[in-house]
């Protein structure tokens, strides 16, 4: 019985410690800025919202492999509330932000990817450490309540959520536009 006991306050403390570790206890609050004006590289998708990281990936290797293209920001664009809109159909625009690109180099990759530059405007914005893919599940359990309330609470309807994942700087931002 001790044993037992011993075990599940250890399994306790090593779940909270992830916890605390990818930013469980972490304060999620929405400022509005100006922000936008993104160049990324992406693909629609269609489906689970828990596939977009395959799908980053997938653009991320391309732009390395094929075009010696480094980036170090992915991002996602969820265009459905998942507790609306069956698994199967969610839709979002997931990929790459590409960093310093010339019109020849977009006009160029054009040709070849989806590419789209992301309006300018004010945004709801909020930032979450990054520490791993972890992070980025324990982020949607703190940022999404946080979200749901500040739009309530400024009488506001949920617009598409961009979530950009900053890697050199490790956070994830969250932004929706104010409309």
């Amino acid at each position: 019985m001790k044993t037992i006991f011993i075990s599940l306050v250890i399994v306790g403390v090593i779940i909270v410690s992830v916890y605390i570790y990818f930013g469980g206890f972490t304060k999620v609050e929405f400022v509005e800025m100006r922000q936008g004006g993104e160049i990324i590289v992406f693909e629609n998708m269609i489906g689970d919202y828990s596939q977009a990281a395959k799908v980053t990936d997938k653009v991320y290797y391309k732009l390395l492999n094929e075009e010696k293209i480094a980036t170090t920001r992915g991002i996602g664009i969820y265009y459905d509330n998942p507790r609306e809109v069956d698994k199967s159909k969610l839709r979002s625009d997931v990929g790459c932000i590409l960093e310093d690109a010339d019109s020849v180099l977009v006009e160029d990759l054009s040709k070849k990817f989806q590419i789209k530059r992301l309006p300018e405007g004010n945004y709801l914005v909020a930032e979450f450490p990054f520490k791993g893919a972890l992070s980025v599940m324990v982020g949607v359990l703190k940022v999404y309540p946080a979200m749901n309330k500040c739009l309530k609470n400024r009488g506001l309807e949920q617009s598409p959520v961009t979530e950009i994942y900053d890697i050199p700087n490790k956070k994830i931002i969250y932004r929706l536009e104010v409309r």
